[in-house]
């Protein structure tokens, strides 16, 4: 197997990644190839060790001229690529005591069902927002892109629009349907995210993806987006949703938060944060979400400095009807369907002694 052209080894080693389900492969210099299967790092110790000159022509194969320069300059570089039979994949290039290495996350071909994915009937919801901004949040490998990625595919689907979507790198490929489908590959099609954001207000979408909320430039351009009538929806890294609205704030320094907190206010329409945790029969992971819709309440809360903090108790009093679901409640509800089991509730719990209580029936 050593001695294969690179990205035909490597091909196998995705072909195997997918096998076991993993989400992440892991390749660097005296390690066995290392898969993420269910959150857990396990080695392919069946694979001879891989040498400096192994893990150097796996990482010169897959870029081109434009991305070998782009290392060559930052020492890392991120971009996706199609394997037969695996489907896309996306690498981060970088160099760690003084070699090559490379992590590759695995991107199925075909987007999924948004119906397939386990989330709440509140999420397929937001895709009728004509306007406003939505943000998937959470950890990195809980889910965001997948599902970002199920909701477009569904307005695709149903809808007559323009979507135009700017990622670094392309991950979903999106077969056009009912829609329009635009996509635009950072570093390709455009030279930056806040670039591409500003070039997007002149090409006529009616939805706007962006990959992730990178920097203040691009989170005023989607807030300028959302308030000129288009939907924008966006990833951002947050543990928990009300935790993402303070975070598109204080991203800004102290003296502009004030105009952003109103922008906020005025344009969000919903955060869905998300976490992926072991389903109850070892058969891989279950999604486990929070869902705050943005309400007449929670909008008075986030121009105020001094109460955004009550953000969790609104979204904790909050009805499935009013679009709000606390992640505690999707806990008891995944216990309570046999997807996980009552001790891994509880390990992910906001509150654990209250959700115990309900676990027990009290």
């Amino acid at each position: 197997m050593t001695d294969q052209e690179p990205l035909a080894w490597l091909g196998q080693i995705l072909t195997e990644a997918n096998r076991h389900r993993a989400s992440d492969v892991h390749l660097r210099v005296r390690n066995h190839p290392i898969l993420r299967i269910d959150g857990v790092l396990r080695a392919l110790d069946q694979v001879p060790r891989l040498t400096v000159e192994r893990v150097t022509q796996i990482g010169e194969a897959l870029m081109d001229a434009r991305q070998l320069a782009l290392f060559e300059r930052d020492h890392q570089v991120d971009l996706s690529r199609g394997f037969k039979g695996v489907g896309r994949v996306r690498a981060n290039i970088f160099r760690q005591r003084g070699t090559m290495a490379l992590v590759l996350r695995v991107i199925h071909a075909v987007v999924p069902p948004l119906a397939s994915l386990g989330l709440p009937d509140m999420v397929a919801r937001l895709t009728h927002y004509e306007r406003g901004l939505v943000l998937v949040t959470g950890a990195s490998g809980s889910g965001k892109t997948t599902t970002l990625a199920a909701l477009v595919n569904e307005i695709n689907a149903q809808q007559t629009k323009h979507v135009l979507t700017i990622e670094d790198p392309i991950e979903f490929l999106f077969a056009e349907q009912k829609s329009l489908m635009t996509q635009r590959e950072i570093g390709v099609d455009a030279p930056s995210f806040s670039e591409a954001m500003r070039a997007a207000l002149r090409e006529d979408p009616d939805v706007i993806l962006l990959g992730e909320m990178r920097d203040t430039e691009t989170i005023e351009t989607a807030l300028r987006a959302a308030e000129t009538g288009h939907f924008v929806l966006a990833t951002a890294h947050a543990p928990a949703a009300p935790e993402a609205v303070n975070r598109l704030i204080t991203a800004f320094p102290a003296e502009a938060q004030a105009a952003v907190r109103v922008k906020v206010a005025q344009n969000l329409r919903a955060v869905v944060s998300q976490r992926l945790l072991p389903r109850a029969d070892a058969q891989g992971r279950a999604v486990a979400c929070e869902v705050l819709t943005i309400s007449a309440l929670a909008r008075e809360l986030i121009q105020d400095p001094a109460r955004i903090k009550d953000l969790p108790e609104v979204l904790k009093r909050g009805t499935v009807s009013e679009g709000m679901l606390a992640f505690d409640s999707c806990l008891l509800a995944l216990v309570k369907a046999g997807r996980i089991t009552p001790s891994v509730a509880l390990q992910y719990a906001s509150v654990p002694n209250d959700l115990r209580l309900k676990i027990e029936g009290f």
